[in-house]
């Protein structure tokens, strides 16, 4: 589908302020939506909003269908009567300029656990009525992802493949008694996840009321220790005693001069197709309920993908296979009509894998990327220079999660040549080089352009995001000062909104 000339700011909700440790869904959520409508924004893009694992990625997740229950507000707690004041009186020392994962997490939790057991004994029967509806309407799922999460809870987090066999391989038996053993702790997971969809879809009930569309984030990939795995182990590449016999990646490219090895289990596509994608289908389903458009990330491996043999410490040794292809956007199309995606196409390819990606893309309608970082390592020809776009349909970035920031990229990570090139080419001295960026995207032709806080707040490389091939703190940690999205900002960025067209 055609996207309009809008623009947006990606912002994940953990990097919003709170007094809680990590960014929320509560008043900050709101007052970001505020600001993107003051400064004229059309979109706010987010990463995956499923619950993180092992290094707090939100493209390691436990599930591809639940919400990431630290993201719940104590605060909504609160006003749904579920949590009291001197719940949230006592709290530990939690930074606020970046996220502390191993305090946040056993601190919200237990937070969450006393709400529970609140909404239990005292809730009053309307708020039980739309709790039993919320599981009875989301089982599917639900039910498989509440008893996941229960049992990693009973075996102290371990990953599924080190349970005992018979829940390892799901004997019916010992789910039926795991059930009936942990059915308080089911409950519970139930809860945390009705919590989190009340809270999410009234933040984006309230942005698109102020006319702010929600960009989401599915990666192509689940993790391994996640409940889409331990639940349909048959989709994926694995051995007798369950063990995966390939595993996902790149091979060397720009990021990594040994690849990227993500180590995710890989679809078994033709199962997948057996059932006409019916996983794929309701993994859409969900994402078009978190948001108005999704971001698919690694979109090529629909087309082709690099397969790993398991075991492998690195992805250099690995081989191109082909992906469904057109064939499952068919299905999902047919299923949901015509919806809004963005292509993450990103990355080293050959002419046949380019031009069969193309060729998907242009069928669908899906616009691909370009991130203007990468625009000045190869000069005029660079097709990441806005001079050389062939189409409006394209999502434009002055960086993304995973770079660095536009300050970081220029004082550290770039080369002297790239920040000669990027000085001639936008006639600039670089002094403001974070909105020199900005304003390249705004003025382009390309029909959508995103620029993260950071690189609005002209932060440096110690507000990047997130390093690829990289695994804990800092990554994903960075938050929003409080009070640092200013009027002055927004009347900033309203103007070049206005003088680019790209107003609503």
């Amino acid at each position: 589908m055609r996207f309009p000339r809008r623009s947006g700011i990606l912002l994940h909700p953990t990097s919003l302020p709170s007094r809680y440790g990590i960014g929320d869904l509560g008043d900050e959520a709101c007052r970001f939506v505020d600001f993107l409508a003051a400064a004229g924004q059309s979109y706010w893009q987010v990463l995956p909003l499923s619950p993180t694992g092992y290094g707090d990625s939100p493209y390691q997740s436990l599930s591809a269908f639940a919400g990431n229950p630290l993201l719940i507000s104590p605060d909504r707690l609160a006003e749904a009567g579920h949590l009291s004041a001197s719940d949230l009186a006592h709290m530990p020392d939690l930074p606020q300029d970046r996220v502390d994962f191993g305090a946040v997490i056993p601190y919200k939790m237990e937070l969450l656990d006393r709400a529970f057991a609140s909404f239990r004994a005292q809730a009053p029967r309307g708020q039980k009525t739309a709790f039993r509806r919320f599981c009875d309407e989301q089982a599917a799922w639900l039910d498989h992802f509440s008893l996941f999460m229960a049992l990693k809870e009973a075996y102290s987090l371990r990953p599924w493949s080190e349970w005992a066999p018979e829940l390892k391989t799901r004997q019916s038996d010992a789910l039926e008694a795991a059930r009936r053993s942990l059915a308080d702790q089911i409950e519970c997971q139930k809860y945390r996840q009705w919590q989190f969809f009340e809270q999410w879809l009234a933040v984006k009930r309230y942005a698109n009321e102020k006319g702010i569309r929600i960009v989401g984030d599915i990666p192509i990939f689940v993790a391994l220790d996640s409940t889409d795995v331990w639940a349909n182990p048959e989709l994926f590449y694995f051995d007798d005693n369950l063990e995966p016999t390939v595993q996902s990646g790149v091979p060397p490219d720009y990021f990594s001069d040994t690849g990227q090895l993500w180590g995710h289990p890989l679809y078994r596509w033709e199962m997948l197709a057996k059932d006409g994608y019916r996983w794929w289908i309701e993994r859409f389903r969900m994402a078009f309920t978190q948001a108005d458009v999704v971001r698919i990330d690694h979109f090529r491996g629909f087309y082709n993908y690099w397969e790993v043999p398991a075991g492998e410490k690195t992805a250099i040794k690995g081989r191109w296979l082909y992906g469904p292809g057109a064939e499952i956007f068919h299905a999902v199309t047919a299923a949901l009509g015509q919806v809004a995606i963005i292509a993450e196409d990103l990355g080293d390819f050959d002419d046949e894998s380019r031009a069969g990606l193309d060729a998907l893309q242009q069928e669908f309608g899906y616009p691909g990327m370009k991130v203007l970082q990468f625009a000045f390592s190869a000069g005029p020809v660079d097709p990441f220079l806005p001079h050389n776009y062939d189409t409006r349909d394209i999502v434009v970035y002055t960086g993304t999660h995973d770079n660095d920031t536009t300050i970081g990229w220029y004082e550290a990570t770039s080369t002297e040549a790239e920040r000669d090139y990027a000085r001639k080419y936008l006639g600039r001295a670089g002094s403001d080089i974070a909105w020199d960026l900005i304003r390249l995207g705004w003025a382009s032709v390309a029909n959508t352009v995103i620029t993260t806080v950071q690189d609005l707040l002209s932060l440096g490389h110690e507000a990047r995001m997130n390093t690829p091939s990289t695994v804990g703190a800092p990554n994903w940690c960075w938050r929003l000062s409080p009070g640092a999205l200013t009027d002055a900002v927004a009347a900033q960025l309203l103007e070049m909104t206005a003088i680019y067209g790209r107003r609503p």
